[in-house]
């Protein structure tokens, strides 16, 4: 009954199966009150048991953001940063400094709230790259990465798929290296906003709703793509099965059936999504801007 559940998160996916087995490593460490779980995807065999692409996943388990204290959000924004500026480097084969060049995509619709943090997060970044370009002497003594944004819209506002105007852009920005920002879809309610996801194999916009779009990954981009995101909703299909599960109940007749494949149009979300959407898109932009657009000599220890 699998295909009745619907995650982004590489996490909820590992629980699956029971146990790791081969072609799967999953590791946990603890920073402060912080889990950090990494799950890497190493073979194809792997990917189709785990139903996500080959690759490095990371969860970051932060409890419910509504409800940090500021020091907690603080070290937060910190090993998020260092996350980020890990992999980018990893990828890229550079280090970031005034040579990188970080393009990132906020995803998704800023017009619904639970679908908002990608084109709020870009919303509240600091860019650098036009500094660059314009005034060279500052952005060198600044010694920062050049950072550009983009919130590109969905294809029902815009009439354009999000890939053909990430790739518009990409072709003038020439990145060496993008961040998508979304918002994902949990299995669990208790993953709701409360995980946030990095992985570097990009991203299927909307895959976690049943609603893909062109995937946005470095064969599609040119460049690499590195995901980052948190999630705001569960499909109603999915909390239902999960609810039978948590009875016993494995096998299911033909009107269960009929009740879970009707209720894949409808999503579960938060009562408060107004402010976990804003509390999401003021972390991940804090996290993007220490790792990619703070001057070098500001640059901190990030526990990674």
């Amino acid at each position: 009954m699998r295909r009745y559940t619907r995650t982004d998160l590489a996490c909820e996916n590992m629980k699956e199966l029971q146990e790791e087995g081969a072609g799967i490593e999953e590791k946990e460490r603890r920073v402060g009150d912080f889990v950090i779980r990494t799950v890497r995807v190493l073979d194809e065999y792997a990917a189709e048991r785990i139903g996500m692409p080959c690759g490095t996943y990371l969860s970051l388990e932060c409890g419910r953001l509504a409800m940090l204290e500021e020091d907690a959000e603080t070290l937060l924004v910190h090993l998020l940063a260092g996350e980020l500026r890990g992999i980018a480097e990893r990828l890229c084969g550079k280090r970031p400094d005034s040579g990188l060049n970080v393009f990132v995509a906020g995803l998704g619709n800023a017009e619904f709230t639970v679908d908002a943090v990608g084109p709020k997060t870009v919303s509240r970044l600091t860019v650098t790259r036009h500094l660059r370009e314009h005034e060279e002497a500052l952005y060198r003594a600044i010694g920062c990465c050049a950072l550009s944004a983009l919130a590109p819209g969905v294809l029902g506002q815009t009439g354009i798929e999000t890939l053909e105007i990430l790739r518009g852009a990409a072709r003038v920005v020439h990145p060496d290296v993008m961040i998508a920002v979304d918002a994902l879809a949990a299995r669990s309610c208790d993953r709701l906003a409360t995980t946030i996801q990095i992985s570097d194999v990009g991203i299927v916009p909307g895959s976690g709703v049943g609603n893909h779009r062109g995937a946005i990954t470095e064969a599609t981009m040119g460049v690499p793509v590195i995901a980052i995101g948190i999630p705001t909703v569960v499909d109603s299909s999915t909390l239902v099965y999960d609810a039978l599960q948590k009875a016993g109940i494995e096998s299911i007749d033909d009107t269960l059936r009929n009740v879970l494949e009707n209720g894949r149009g409808f999503l579960v979300s938060p009562k408060d999504s107004d402010q976990i959407t804003n509390r999401t898109a003021d972390i991940l932009s804090r996290a993007i801007g220490e790792a990619f657009a703070k001057a070098l000599h500001e640059k901190q220890s990030y526990f990674s």
